[in-house]
């Protein structure tokens, strides 16, 4: 039997029985579907993630407590405005230098309370992380060296707290103490559904009398010479050990966040395959089972076969051609749906979604794989059969 006889068999075969082999293939689609949704899912995040840190600059170093590594746990910052201004004074001319202090606190307008992330920046944030007003002034080296509780408001945050109105010169209120509003920062956009414009900028001074600390959660330097990171990196390095443990603190690169900040969202989009990866092992699991009944309901026929001159190879292929043409269906169709579902979540959710080429390819690969995986068995049952015992089976 040739492979166009074999193929127009099992098409026949699964035309014959069109109930069941649709509901063979569900398993398989939902399968390979979500295959594709989650891994562009996680394909999405990667590059939006990848983006936001390619906009901070190829220029910058940022200085964090503890290190920066997968499953290392959070460490306090050991860090204070002293260190901060020190670095200033060494690096100056060669660098910018910025510290922040962050937290999430509601903060009341004028008849509308929002909450958003209040930052406790030195005057050369706008500078060091290109966060230009849009409106009014940001933060100055005076609003900083006394603590002068004034705010520069996120745009969402603008929008939030004053909606139609113009909030410069006006008051909010952030831990029942009020700041004027002197500037409005430019629209950032949103992150992984995270709105970067729900922010409050105001001095790191005023940041920590109102949270009641003293230390500074993270160092931003901005190298004027982009080739001048490595040494500079060392230099830092060495001028804060002499303050703080080495041990207790990371400088690091775009580069190396974006290597640490990878290999995180590498292993979600794996995880979340391998959880796909279940429901199109349970669909193959389905295609083995359907298999094995099509091989028993047709016993006669597969005697009736082998009787008139069907070699063993024959039945064998014939079952396998079935078993891959329905993993192979669904599979298509499993394709279609999951690029289709990754657009439409990417346009109404925040959720980003970038469907590749290499997930497409695996996710059909894979289907086919489980066709031939879960289709050998009962195909090799079927081309063992004894003819003679296979004509009296009833």
């Amino acid at each position: 039997m040739g492979a166009g006889e074999t193929l127009r068999v099992a098409l026949t075969a699964i035309a014959a029985n069109r109930l069941r082999s649709a509901l063979t293939v569900l398993g398989v689609v939902i399968g390979v579907m979500s295959v594709v949704l989650l891994v562009a899912v996680g394909s999405g995040a990667r590059d939006e993630v990848t983006a936001g840190v390619q906009d901070l600059g190829s220029n910058l170093l940022l200085v964090v407590p503890g290190s920066l590594e997968f499953g290392q746990a959070p460490t306090v910052s050991k860090f204070t405005l002293d260190d901060v201004e020190d670095l200033q004074r060494a690096l100056e001319g060669r660098a910018d230098v910025s510290g922040t202090l962050t937290s999430g606190e509601s903060v009341r307008g004028e008849g509308t309370t929002a909450f958003a992330s209040v930052l406790g920046v030195t005057a050369r944030f706008d500078e060091v992380l290109n966060r230009a007003t849009a409106r009014g002034d940001f933060l100055t080296e005076s609003d900083v060296a006394v603590g002068r509780r004034v705010a520069v408001l996120g745009a969402s945050a603008a929008d939030a707290l004053f909606p139609g109105s113009d909030p410069i010169g006006r008051s909010v209120t952030i831990g029942g103490l009020r700041f004027r509003v002197v500037g409005v920062a430019e629209r950032l956009g949103a992150t992984l559904g995270v709105d970067r414009d729900a922010q409050v900028y105001v001095p790191l001074t005023a940041a920590q009398r109102l949270f009641g600390t003293r230390r500074v959660d993270t160092i931003f330097i901005e190298a004027g010479d982009p080739e001048a990171l490595a040494p500079l990196t060392d230099e830092v390095e060495r001028l804060l050990g002499e303050r703080v443990d080495p041990e207790e603190f990371s400088v690091l690169t775009q580069d190396e966040i974006l290597g640490v900040a990878g290999e995180i969202l590498d292993t979600l989009t794996l995880v979340l395959a391998a959880i796909a990866g279940i429901s199109l092992l349970v669909g193959g699991i389905g295609v083995s089972n359907i298999m094995l009944v099509s091989v028993q309901e047709r016993t006669r026929e597969i005697g009736l076969r082998k009787a008139l001159g069907a070699r063993t190879s024959d039945i064998t292929r014939q079952f396998l051609a079935e078993a891959v043409l329905l993993c192979g269906v669904g599979g298509v169709i499993g394709i279609a749906l999951g690029v289709g579902l990754s657009e439409v979540a990417e346009a109404v959710t925040p959720l980003p979604a970038a469907v590749t080429g290499w997930s497409v390819a695996l996710a059909f690969g894979v289907s086919v794989t489980v066709g031939i995986v879960f289709g050998v068995f009962p195909a090799r049952r079927a081309g063992r059969l004894d003819p003679v015992v296979a004509l009296r089976y009833e």
